[in-house]
């Protein structure tokens, strides 16, 4: 049992993991609220998933313009 409340407290550590783990505790086990709130979870995931890749594509279209960039001097 050491080993179980060890692992909620690391998982407790996140602040969107810990309202998803107190709304479930006190929904109860077949409540309708649980099925939603489970695709509630999954929207909110891909929703970060689609912040990620935006921020990506932004860093590597930064990378690609500053290869394409000669310094030229003029005299």
């Amino acid at each position: 049992m050491g080993e179980d409340k060890r692992h909620e407290e690391e998982m407790v550590l996140c602040p969107v993991g810990r309202f998803f783990m107190d709304l479930e505790r006190a929904a109860g086990k077949k409540s309708k609220f649980l099925e939603h709130l489970g695709k509630s979870r999954m929207e909110f995931l891909k929703a970060v998933r689609s912040l990620v890749d935006e921020k990506i594509q932004d860093l590597e279209k930064k990378e690609t313009g500053k290869k394409n960039i000669t310094k030229i001097e003029v005299e």
